[in-house]
């Protein structure tokens, strides 16, 4: 195997070794996706100011992210199906992030259950992302379990009222367990490691629910029931019922409009994520980067701002912190890393952003996160 240099080398590895409509799920957006292009595209055209003859010498990347304390300002972004990249996904890559001194944030949609990650990491802390469905009692049940496992913070979700389209899931009969068409069964035949990886586990269905809620005992029904239950009916008043729920931190994930920003800040959320969900719902939507210095200008003194959304390297996550953000998540980064090598593969995506925050940061002519603003970027080359 070649040397693994960046995130790209991790996604071309990962290709190989997970089945197509895993590998598809997590490298796809809705519809033309164009927006999920341009959450990439965009960091590309900010450009830095480069300094020299400063003092670099003992250089941190330590942060805080809602009072965490954090090697660097980057969580993993909750992400479903982390468990079919690679067997036993989500316990691997809560592993790597708790090893780093990051927050990793468990989705709803894991195959992992929240139990499992927590006996796997050995009861550390880690974050909880939460989807509002119809059924109430189920949505207190997460909530609770969340608080017995020791969650320190609760990601709550709002872009995802309905599901948008993605081609590729459908061309690929995506699901989870996946369906043995002949198709799937040829593919999968091309990939033994991941093959053997999830004969080797029980964690094969989506652990937070089978088993959870009523009539739900297989995949079947299973999928049926998640295509009903996403609430199209949604509002700030479900958000303040989650907050009194949950009593913790609170982090609104989805808000990618200013006047949303402020009604999140009246919400007495601690932090909120601009985000388009890796440009999955909304296609056609404004990139993550180009809607982030608008929010800062509006709410960014009241509310904790972090960002999501095409971040492949440590110089996308230092754009964001330039203009504003106190924090950044990356999702397909780490699933490329765990696709190709499990927990290594994440610890590799996770030192490739390091180092390249680091060195950026120096070139820079700064040696600490809380010296980063648009000092460090050229005029006239990022959004206002």
């Amino acid at each position: 195997m070649s040397v693994i240099t960046n995130i790209e080398d991790l996604k071309k590895l990962a290709q190989k070794r997970v089945p197509r409509m895993f590998f598809d799920y997590a490298d796809s957006g809705s519809w033309t996706e164009s927006t999920y292009r341009a959450n990439e595209s965009d960091f590309q055209k900010i450009k830095f100011r480069q300094r020299v003859a400063v003092n670099l010498e003992g250089r941190t990347t330590r942060s805080k992210m809602i009072g965490q304390e954090v090697s660097m300002p980057v969580a993993i972004a909750p992400t479903g199906l982390t468990g079919m990249q690679h067997a036993d996904g989500e316990i691997l890559a809560a592993r790597a992030a708790k090893a780093f001194g990051i927050p990793y944030t468990l989705s709803t949609m894991s195959i992992c259950s929240i139990e499992t990650v927590s006996k796997g990491i050995q009861g550390h802390p880690f974050w909880f992302q939460l989807y509002v469905m119809k059924d109430r009692a189920f949505i207190e049940s997460l909530i609770d379990r969340a608080k017995a496992a020791g969650c320190s913070a609760l990601v709550l979700t709002l872009d995802l009222q309905i599901l948008g389209q993605r081609h590729k899931d459908l061309k690929n009969s995506l699901s989870a367990p996946p369906k043995l068409t002949i198709p799937n069964i040829l593919n999968m035949m091309t990939k033994p490691g991941w093959c053997m990886g999830m004969l080797g586990t029980r964690n094969r269905e989506f652990g937070n629910i089978v088993g959870h809620v009523k009539g739900v005992a297989d995949m079947s029904s299973l999928s049926e029931w998640t295509a009903k239950q996403f609430d199209p009916a949604l509002n700030w008043d479900d958000v303040e019922w989650v907050k009194k729920k949950w009593g913790g931190k609170l982090i609104l994930k989805g808000i990618q409009d200013v006047e949303d920003a402020k009604l999140a800040v009246k919400s007495g959320a601690d932090a909120l994520i601009v985000s388009n969900h890796g440009g999955r719902q909304l296609d056609g939507a404004q990139s993550s980067i180009e809607s982030l210095p608008h929010i800062i200008d509006a709410v960014g003194s009241q509310i904790e701002v972090h960002m999501d959304g095409g971040i492949r390297s440590g110089q996308d996550v230092l754009k964001a912190l330039a203009l504003g953000a106190k924090g950044t998540y990356i999702g397909r980064a780490f699933l490329f890393g765990l696709g190709a090598m499990g927990q290594q593969g994440v610890t590799k995506a996770l030192q490739l952003i390091h180092n390249e925050l680091d060195l950026t940061m120096a070139f820079c002519g700064k040696t600490s996160i809380d010296q980063i603003d648009t000092s460090i970027l050229l005029p006239g080359t990022y959004p206002k």
